[in-house]
């Protein structure tokens, strides 16, 4: 029966602005006897890999714009946030008491941009943004560990969303690498023989809500899971697959 194992590194160490994030990532896995092993993916936890690259930025440097201001009097927000928001986005989807609904600049629909002042410590005024290019993060990370493990891994960069009609957030790709970000089901037949004729699955979605199971949303120290036994036809994609075009959007 396949089985997949999911293995989390614990206490992993706080990462700061210009850390290494592979050997950080390397170090660990010899710190508790694990090696990478042909087919693995790993999972970090977007804010190590944002912290990594030094994605702070401190309010007290920001000044909020016209329009930054009119949105922060609407949402309740300090304005300074508004403002870093706005920079990381292409347009503002929807504003509501304390939140913004925005698409960011890589493509992702998701509140306040996926800027957060949680688990990043430092000043109280510094927030943390999403990594510039979080592809080609995932894509850093792949080649340097596949290189110094000798083997072909696959890497997913996780952050934690909404969804639309349903509550609670949950573990989503922003960045992916060596594998398929999606996974086209259409042509195949089901047990019945009856050909598939919509399905797509979101492959590396599906690695980041598993993931997000044992990394946890609080204190627990837990933001690099080794996933084990996954399997999936050739070929790779990035997390940019995933966002549906405009052409295809049915709400906007």
């Amino acid at each position: 029966m396949p089985t997949v194992e999911l293995i989390a590194l614990p206490d992993f160490p706080l990462v700061a602005p210009g850390m290494d994030l592979p050997e950080l990532v390397a170090g660990e896995l010899a710190r508790h006897g694990i090696s990478l092993r042909q087919g693995d993916v790993v999972a970090l936890a977007q804010k190590i890999v944002s912290k990594a690259e030094g994605r702070f930025v401190d309010l007290a440097t920001v000044a909020p714009s016209s329009e930054a201001l009119r949105i922060a009097a609407e949402a309740g927000k300090d304005a300074r946030i508004v403002e870093v928001i706005l920079r990381e986005s292409n347009r503002v989807v929807r504003i509501r008491p304390n939140l913004l609904i925005v698409e960011h600049r890589q493509g992702f629909v998701m509140a306040n941009a996926g800027i957060d002042q949680s688990n990043i410590g430092g000043a109280p005024d510094r927030v943390l943004l999403l990594p510039q290019d979080a592809d080609a993060s995932a894509e850093a990370l792949r080649a340097h560990l596949s290189a110094r493990f000798g083997v072909d891994i696959g890497v997913v960069v996780n952050d934690s969303f909404g969804r639309a009609w349903r509550r609670g957030v949950c573990g989503v790709a922003i960045g992916a690498a060596g594998l398929p970000a999606l996974i086209d089901k259409r042509g195949d037949f089901d047990l019945f023989g009856r050909e598939l004729k919509v399905t797509v699955i979101g492959f590396a979605d599906e690695i980041a809500a598993a993931a997000s199971l044992v990394m946890g949303q609080a204190d627990e120290g837990r933001p690099v899971v080794i996933l084990r036994g996954l399997s999936w036809p050739s070929g790779t994609g990035k997390a940019v697959d995933i966002v549906r075009s405009p052409e295809e959007d049915l709400f906007r």
